[in-house]
């Protein structure tokens, strides 16, 4: 059956429900070029202004998974992924996911990159040397049943109306539409194949969400999909309002990962890792306590076969920025926040972020958070350390950091990092 791309754009620029048929079309011919760019534009537009109702946003997800192939797990262990709408020092898959296969699941990470203010998964990992992103349906199968992990680069063909639509939604405006975002998310994770998926929906000021009405919105809306699509899916809602852990950037994350694997590492850090690991176990089906499970180091040892599986040296030295700045605080009193945007726009323009999906990112640019909210500070001691290859672009960094963090007589005690749970 075929449409006019006019008639579906004014049927939702008035505010009509697009019926399954139109979905299915509009989604099919942008794929191939037969909607124009600037038709597709449009539509997104008009999505984002009226929205959609629920059981279109399922049809959309369904008409894009469609749009290309469908992984089939083939392996001895109940498969569940993770998925993160992004923020600040939001390294947790990089812990998560060999935590959760050492406790008995298969993790199929299929991750992407950073833009913006927010990290890219595979960006942190290309930090490690000789480890690869991208890898065959054969390699991520075999890799999937020797080591029950595998973080890696979508491959061409599954979702591409995805991907073309994700590029176009960047530059017109339409990124924040929640109908466009969630099934955006899931149409590549229902192409994944994983049986289970556990959602890290972001709230705060680092993160695409900055309300909690919008956040919770965001959530209902991708575990609806997920509960349409036959998944076992949750949600969690958790804050991102100051930086996850210490550190921000790509090696200096990976860094951060590792300590958390030897038993160490940031409490805020460990604690996500854990309560994600515990909810995904549990759609899994599997009893095991996580933090029992990294406190053995077994999780280090899955990390260390991940990375080799891939290429990559788990002992070889990260790479550094060559240039360091160290931000000093101004008074004595407590560090009363520390603003996560501020951080994450810093960190990108020092080199750990890109502005288009073209750019090049640095290894060693990041900043390491020296001192935390409800930390106690006295004037002159050190509160950020930024470092770049390119020392031209501190004092941009610098001037995105203006106002990012107060320092008080007291600190108002933190509010929950998970502030709550939806189930489907």
């Amino acid at each position: 059956m075929s449409f006019s791309a006019v008639d579906v754009i004014r049927a939702k620029r008035d505010g009509h429900r697009l019926t399954d048929e139109q979905i299915d079309w509009v989604v099919d011919a942008y794929t191939h070029g037969v909607v124009a760019d600037e038709q597709m534009s449009a539509l997104a537009m008009a999505i984002f202004l009226n929205g959609m109702e629920s059981s279109e946003t399922a049809r959309w997800t369904r008409a894009m998974v469609m749009s290309g192939d469908r992984l089939s797990l083939d392996v001895d262990r109940p498969t569940v992924d993770k998925h993160s709408t992004g923020g600040v020092g939001d390294k947790i898959t990089l812990p998560l996911a060999p935590l959760v296969a050492a406790c008995g699941a298969a993790v199929p990470q299929l991750s992407g990159r950073g833009l913006g203010h927010t990290g890219g998964t595979l960006d942190k990992l290309e930090s490690v040397p000789g480890w690869r992103a991208r890898l065959s349906l054969d390699e991520i199968a075999a890799q999937l049943s020797s080591v029950g992990a595998v973080v890696c680069a979508a491959t061409e063909g599954l979702a591409p109306a995805d991907r073309k639509l994700y590029a176009l939604r960047d530059v017109t405006g339409t990124v924040e539409a929640i109908p466009l975002i969630a099934s955006s998310i899931m149409s590549k994770k229902i192409a994944e194949g994983a049986e289970a998926l556990v959602l890290d929906v972001k709230v705060g000021s680092g993160a695409f969400m900055k309300t909690l009405p919008q956040a919770r919105a965001l959530a209902d809306a991708l575990v609806g999909i997920g509960v349409d699509h036959g998944l076992k899916i949750s949600a969690l809602l958790t804050d991102m309002s100051v930086p996850l852990g210490v550190a921000v950037g790509n090696a200096v994350e990976v860094a951060e990962s590792v300590e958390v694997l030897k038993g160490g590492g940031p409490a805020d850090v460990v604690e996500l890792t854990v309560a994600l690991a515990r909810e995904m176990l549990s759609l899994a089906g599997i009893s095991v306590d996580p933090a029992a499970v990294l406190a053995s180091g077994e999780a280090y040892e899955t990390w260390a076969r991940m990375i080799r599986a891939q290429g990559g040296d788990p002992d070889a030295p990260l790479p550094v920025g060559g240039h360091k700045h160290v931000v000093t605080a101004g008074e004595s009193g407590v560090l009363s926040t520390l603003d996560a945007y501020a951080v994450g726009v810093a960190a990108w323009r020092l080199g750990a972020g890109r502005a288009r999906k073209e750019d090049p990112v640095q290894a060693g640019a990041g900043i390491l958070c020296l001192a935390k909210p409800g930390d106690r500070v006295v004037e002159g001691q050190p509160l950020l350390e930024l470092r770049t290859d390119t020392p031209d672009a501190v004092p941009y960094a610098l001037d995105a950091l203006t106002g990012g963090w107060t320092i008080a007589e007291s600190a108002v005690p933190p509010g929950p990092l998970v502030i709550d749970t939806i189930r489907g």
